[in-house]
């Protein structure tokens, strides 16, 4: 095991991450759920805002586990234009599959976000971090989102990764930075001794918190 727990990891990851820290113009992104406790470690160590940034996949019908493209928030939709045209799938059952993983995102910024605000990463450095990456295809996503919203620069973080994974994003984002990447990999789940689900009520408690301890430092 590398990791005792997700809170472990972002320890670690923050040590990583030094340079970034009490950077006025940087800001800490977690994909939910499992990311969120890795970044709120990273926050916490380097003084930084954090939110959390939510990805939905959008998945072929009848073959829901390969994915045509994803939404994200800020309203940003990205699609894998290749896998759209080689199964001809049609404009109406993409926007089918999209209104509902819409919905779905809608409920989970309000039941995650509530009183946060609109998310608003122009111009910033954001630090976009998850508890691991094995094939990394929400990661990319959610990179690919955030250009679209005009982050100024775009930094993937993650406590462990497969190796190959880590290697392909070197080509599409700014930075990349594992901490750790074990060969052979087996998945992200192997690498922590406590890989249990993270509850959407310590979602909300560990931004709330960060939030507060943000606002508290910085009257």
């Amino acid at each position: 095991m590398l990791f005792k727990d997700r809170t472990d990891a972002g320890r670690y990851l923050a040590g990583k991450l030094k340079e970034y820290a009490g950077q006025k113009d940087v800001m800490v992104l977690a994909l939910p759920r499992g990311g969120v406790p890795v970044a709120f470690e990273v926050a916490t160590a380097l003084d930084l805002l954090m939110d959390i940034f939510l990805v939905r996949k959008l998945g072929v019908p009848g073959q829901e586990e390969l994915a045509m493209g994803a939404i994200a928030s800020g309203g940003v939709r990205v699609l894998n234009e290749e896998i759209i045209r080689d199964l001809g799938i049609p404009d109406y059952a993409i926007a089918a599959v999209a209104a509902q993983e819409q919905r779905e995102l809608e409920r989970r910024e309000k039941l995650y976000r509530r009183d946060m605000g609109s998310l608003d990463v122009k111009g910033k450095s954001v630090i976009l971090i998850d508890d691991g990456l094995a094939t990394g295809a929400s990661m990319r996503a959610a990179a690919l989102a955030l250009r679209q919203l005009k982050a100024k620069e775009v930094i993937v973080a993650v406590p462990v990764a497969a190796s190959d994974t880590c290697e392909a994003f070197r080509s599409e984002v700014d930075r990349i930075v594992c901490a750790k990447t074990p060969e052979p990999f087996y998945g992200v789940g192997f690498w922590y001794q406590d890989f249990s689900q993270t509850t959407d009520q310590k979602v909300i408690e560990l931004l709330e918190k960060a939030t507060h301890e943000k606002s508290s430092a910085h009257p």
